[in-house]
């Protein structure tokens, strides 16, 4: 339900509970990057095969171990894809985090766009654009050497 709501507005009503600046961003971030994480741990764990499962179960292992020995490692890949995926998305938002007074990403762009300043703007607009590709690519890195492990 969190993701329905705009950044903006979402901000806007975290700075009535917690003032001015970074702490309503924060919480707003972390809220925004809750639902592709859950989603994908619960899609990776709920794709490991049974069989496995019933395997490590009857080969003596106890709910915790097969949880974390079997099933984790199994759905590991799946669960950095919902990571890279919160990652990108809180890279893209926190830029909208300045318009409440937050110290962030946005920066740059705002004070660019309260000055008429096409540098300022440019220059965040990279900086952001860069973060957000150079946080992609090293968790698709990262996706891909655990899936390689995997099979």
């Amino acid at each position: 339900m969190i993701l329905t709501i705009p950044s903006f507005a979402l901000f806007g009503l975290l700075t009535i509970l917690l003032g001015i600046g970074n702490p309503a961003v924060e919480l707003g971030l972390a809220l925004y990057a809750l639902l592709p994480v859950i989603r994908n741990t619960r899609a990776g764990l709920g794709s490991v095969d049974p069989a496995v499962v019933d395997a490590a179960r009857a080969m003596g292992m106890g709910p915790a171990q097969v949880l974390w020995r079997v099933e984790l490692p199994l759905a590991l890949p799946v669960i950095v894809a919902g990571l890279r995926q919160a990652t990108v998305m809180v890279v893209a938002i926190a830029t909208v985090g300045a318009t409440v007074g937050a110290n962030d990403l946005g920066q740059p762009l705002l004070e660019g766009i309260r000055g008429d300043d096409r540098d300022a703007i440019f220059a965040g607009a990279l900086l952001v654009g860069l973060l957000g590709v150079g946080a992609d690519a090293t968790l698709a890195a990262l996706e891909r050497g655990l899936s390689r492990s995997r099979g």
